[in-house]
């Protein structure tokens, strides 16, 4: 198994979000992700999680599942780059594309499009018993979203959420300054 935690400036990035180092390895930390692991990366944006998950699970496999053209040549490139090749590429829109994907031992979602609610409504059936669903929401609508889901389905699942701010020294001269990044919201579901 490699490790954890590729350095953010190893990934080729452009303008699409990526889900930074720190905040990468708490979610898949989370996500408890075995070396067999089916793995549904959802909004997958520039591939960093799905490749991280790609090497946790050497003989699993990993559904990047993107919506844009960029993103879906940036997961294409660091994929390469990383000679990640268990990784499957679905340019989708989810809910859309992942019907016909294989029951999953762990979900990262990272991108919802506005249709939250939705995606976990398909993913419910798909995620095996014991399996992990991990969200990182960046808004606190989202995270509402994903909480009230997860209230309506207390038979389904259990759930903790946490809220993760980094902050990295940057050096100024001869100072160091305090830059913070956006806050946030890990939100870990497990099924029953």
């Amino acid at each position: 198994m490699d490790f954890l935690g590729i350095a953010d400036e190893e990934f080729i990035r452009q303008d699409v979000p990526m889900t930074k180092q720190e905040i990468r390895i708490l979610s898949l930390v989370k996500a408890r992700i075995a070396p067999d692991a089916v793995v549904y990366d959802i909004g997958a944006g520039t591939g960093s999680i799905s490749i991280e998950a790609a090497r946790l699970a050497p003989q699993g496999e990993v559904y990047a599942i993107e919506r844009s053209n960029e993103g879906i040549n940036l997961i294409r490139a660091n994929a390469a780059n990383f000679a990640a090749l268990n990784i499957k590429i679905i340019q989708a829109e989810a809910p859309e594309g992942l019907a016909d994907l294989p029951p999953a031992d762990a979900v990262l979602i990272g991108g919802s499009g506005s249709r939250l609610s939705e995606i976990l409504e398909t993913v419910t059936p798909k995620l095996k018993e014991k399996g992990r669903l991990v969200l990182n929401c960046i808004t606190v609508q989202t995270l509402m979203q994903c909480i009230e889901f997860m209230r309506k389905h207390s038979d389904t699942y259990v759930y903790e959420a946490i809220q993760v701010q980094v902050t990295r020294l940057q050096q100024v001269g001869t100072y160091d300054m305090a830059k913070a990044n956006n806050p946030i919201y890990i939100v870990t579901c497990w099924k029953k």
